[in-house]
């Protein structure tokens, strides 16, 4: 399945949406059916076919025209998203939807004209960086990425300038409204107040991984045994650091380890077997149990994530890594640098010194002892490495990593929970309070700017 890109998009329904809150998934690689609009019915199928190839204008918003193909190219991807999200059925009907997306584009318009009149201005290498992060997060050359669009129905160009759009309208909210909402501590701590007085401990909610290797009834003793033994294998294996979902998808006899590499999803302890959670229950997230007995076979489980329903954390998943960066130039290309990362990483998983190779190549403060990061809190590293760092296991050595910075190899050293002091969870209460206020202010004020905003209505999309 496409990794799901850092930016872009606002969701329908909602005036506006911080890009944290955002979210694009491109296209699956080809393994299902390609995601197109719901088919308009048999009567009129013939009488649209020729608009949707002429195009025409279905709105003016304060004179700039807005296009059916524009709503129909927005409404393909908010249905791909919606699909890969599992909420496709959601969707209202087909007119309805067309309609609430051409109002979405109208409010964007009105707030990108706002943008514009003020002198918010976003440069092509700002889009050029922006797009290849997303790539990089689909593991696609940008090259690659625009073919994957367009085999999608994408146009390339388009999604670039809605990529350039959204990236204006998040230039607007921080400049604009980022620094009226104060919160006082006053305020941070009634609100961790609240939070925590909804804590319910049968909320706690897990995602755990298993490796299945079944037994079957009919199983002789030294056939559990032979079993038993390969459980042991794999667990040890992942202990040692290689890919937890990689095995699974080699091993386990789960009929959805292929395509959920094992995991079972977050749901809440009641919805897991207490033989699960009792086995999970000591490890820190990422820790993988030795193997237990079901009446399934043996099941080697690993603690994807765990969260507490309701109320603040008062403890945070610490990492302490190391990396390897080279920067990407007019000495070396992006492909290099991969290619280069790539080639390091398998010297280092045939025995060679991480810390070494970093003092010799890596391109950050850091070389100097031997590409050493310390512990680190969520929030500290730019979102591309942290969701790869997040995705390894102790002692694993990422695939090359494409960030704002350059390019990374990205190696787990240690994993452990930490307390959090009540100042620390005053800020996260700060931050939760501070993100809800702004996010409520901001679509005020979208609203507002699509009421003043002169529309006129031309047809209704196709």
């Amino acid at each position: 399945m496409i990794k799901p890109a850092l930016v872009l998009v606002a969701c329908l329904g909602s005036a506006a949406l911080p890009l944290h809150a955002q979210g694009l998934r491109i296209p699956g690689s080809g393994s299902g059916p390609s995601l197109m609009l719901p088919p308009a019915s048999a009567a009129t199928t013939s009488s649209t076919a020729s608009q949707r190839q002429a195009d025409y204008i279905v709105a003016v918003v304060n004179s700039e025209p807005l296009t059916n193909n524009e709503v129909r190219a927005r409404a393909l991807r908010f249905q791909q998203q919606a699909a890969q999200q599992g909420q496709a059925a959601q969707l209202p009907p087909r007119d309805i939807f067309l309609g609430q997306v051409m109002e979405r584009l109208i409010s964007e318009k009105a707030q990108l004209q706002y943008a514009r009149e003020i002198g918010i201005k976003i440069d092509d290498s700002q889009v050029d960086n922006a797009e290849a992060n997303i790539a990089a997060q689909n593991q696609l050359s940008v090259a690659d990425f625009r073919r994957r669009l367009s085999s999608e129905g994408i146009d390339s160009t388009r999604f670039r300038e809605d990529l350039r759009g959204q990236l204006i309208l998040q230039r607007l909210r921080e400049r604009d409204f980022e620094q009226r909402v104060k919160i006082s501590d006053t305020e941070a701590d009634q609100f961790l107040l609240e939070q925590n007085a909804t804590v319910d401990a049968t909320r706690l909610e897990l995602n755990i991984a298993q490796i299945l290797i079944a037994v079957p009834e009919t199983a002789t003793p030294a056939q559990v045994t032979e079993l038993q033994a390969r459980a042991q294998r794999a667990y040890e294996r992942a202990r040692a650091g290689e890919d937890f979902a990689a095995l699974a998808r080699e091993l386990s006899s789960a009929p959805d380890a292929r395509e959920s590499g094992g995991a079972m999803g977050l749901r809440t302890i009641d919805r897991y077997p207490e033989l699960f959670t009792d086995a999970v229950r000591t490890l820190s997230t990422g820790g993988v149990a030795a193997p237990i007995r079901s009446g399934a076979g043996f099941h080697v489980l690993k603690l994807v994530e765990k969260r507490q329903g309701g109320g603040i954390d008062s403890t945070v998943v610490e990492n302490h890594a190391r990396h390897i960066l080279l920067r990407i130039g007019a000495q070396m290309t992006q492909a290099q640098a991969v290619e280069r990362l790539a080639a390091i990483k398998r010297r280092v998983q045939a025995g060679g010194d991480f810390a070494a190779l970093a003092r010799e190549t890596s391109q950050d403060g850091s070389a100097k002892d031997g590409g050493d990061l310390g512990w680190s809190r969520p929030g500290q590293f730019v979102p591309e490495f942290e969701e790869a760092l997040e995705k390894l296991a102790v002692g694993q050595v990422s695939d090359p990593v494409l960030s704002r910075f350059g390019v990374h190899l990205i190696q787990l050293l240690e994993r452990r929970e930490a307390r959090l002091t009540q100042r620390e969870q005053r800020e996260i209460a700060r931050n939760m309070l501070r993100e809800k206020r702004l996010d409520e202010t901001y679509a005020n004020w979208a609203q507002d700017i699509r009421a003043r905003a002169y529309v006129e209505m031309r047809e209704s999309p196709q």
